[in-house]
């Protein structure tokens, strides 16, 4: 199953065309809120014939697959060649940051770039579809709503402010620095959930290219870390981290200028975003 938001109204999109939720289930599920929350009686009336007919979409149309999540978790140095990439040592635990709901925004347009060392990072992002508090690794996926792309856009000159003890959150969360969509794949659609591909190129030159099986924490268990510590509600977003081949790690470093087209992909879904100079 493939779902979209317009306007804030969900869709079911089958065969390339959009069924408003909210209409064909006579207003049941009518937003974000109301089809997370009630994950399970969705997908039991998303699985019987929706007789109502689609319409044609734009891609430009798509807001982020969880347009208000309580929650957006993300993680750093979790593939292996990334990990090796940053001269920094293999983690034991997963590294957690927050990246503000604010940050938020859809599978196409304009990313403003506040500052000279903005990169890029590609990301398989996953939507939490039912309440996860403390769940066994064997359980975890059930608490998967589905998979979508994701950028983990960072302003590094902010992110590694102060010197010595930085704190990510704000050089993560700028307006337009977690780009997700256009779709979110329910994970029966995977044919491996835990061997998906992501990959980023910047003005048609490849620079991110791997497989979320070089994870060093895969989904379950990052799902099963963060559950242990607080609940995981419906309609947060995980982002899983990020390979090897961002700016900063190339030699020399290269960040985002304006006039530069970011397209991220993750399975089979693409975003474009087109980067522009930052209106003080």
């Amino acid at each position: 199953m493939r779902i979209g938001f317009i306007d804030d109204r969900p869709q079911l999109v089958r065969n390339g065309l959009a069924i408003d939720i909210a209409e064909a289930s006579g207003g049941r599920f009518t937003d974000a809120d109301e089809l997370y929350e009630n994950w399970d009686a969705f997908t039991e009336w998303a699985g019987r014939s929706v007789d109502v007919p689609g319409r044609a979409f734009s891609i430009a149309e798509l807001q982020a697959p969880s347009p208000r999540p309580r929650q957006v978790f993300g993680i750093g140095l979790n593939y292996q060649a990334h990990q090796i990439e940053s001269g920094l040592p293999r983690p034991d635990v997963p590294l957690v940051f927050t990246k503000f709901p604010s940050s938020l925004t859809g599978p196409r347009g304009e990313l403003a770039l506040p500052t000279d060392q903005v990169d890029w990072e590609v990301e398989l992002a996953v939507v939490i579809g039912r309440r996860a508090h403390r769940v066994a690794r064997d359980d975890a996926w059930s608490h998967v709503a589905g998979i979508t792309a994701a950028q983990d856009v960072s302003a590094r000159d902010v992110q590694m402010r102060p010197a010595g003890t930085p704190q990510f959150s704000l050089g993560k969360s700028f307006p337009g620095f977690t780009p997700m969509g256009p779709l979110l794949i329910t994970p029966d659609e995977l044919s491996d959930p835990d061997d998906i591909s992501v990959s980023c190129s910047v003005n048609g030159v490849e620079r991110q290219s791997s497989s979320t099986a070089d994870l060093i924490f895969d989904v379950p268990e990052l799902i099963v870390y963060l559950s242990g510590v607080l609940p995981l509600l419906p309609g947060d977003v995980i982002l899983t981290g990020t390979p090897s081949g961002v700016g900063m790690g190339q030699r020399p470093p290269a960040f985002l200028k304006p006039g530069d087209t970011v397209v991220t992909r993750v399975a089979d879904l693409t975003m474009e975003h087109r980067c522009v100079a930052s209106v003080a």
